[in-house]
């Protein structure tokens, strides 16, 4: 089942970011199979002020699980995390629905 995990950074936390983003990516690794869609939300200046992730597991305990093992979340990089059940509609410039 897919599910979009959206997270927004807490104010002035990009220095955290950057700090914590090779532990980050190593574990997006281990779940790249899993893993639909993924990166950065960016500001007004392109910076990174959260993450966008859309995720294929088997239910939503199993989206909550990677949501908080993920090194960002345990260093309390994110003000908010909202974990919704997505349905892709196109996929690649395709309608797969």
């Amino acid at each position: 089942m897919l599910f979009a995990i959206i997270c927004t950074d807490k104010p002035a936390s990009l220095e955290t970011r950057k700090a914590t983003r090779e532990r980050h990516l190593a574990y997006l690794e281990r779940w790249k199979r899993h893993i639909i869609h993924g990166g950065p939300l960016l500001d007004a200046e392109n910076r990174p002020c959260g993450s966008l992730l859309v995720v294929d597991v088997a239910d939503r305990a199993a989206a909550e699980g990677f949501a908080v093992e993920d090194p960002y979340a345990k260093v309390d990089l994110f003000e908010s995390v909202v974990i919704r059940p997505f349905r892709s509609v196109f996929r690649d410039g395709l309608r797969v629905e």
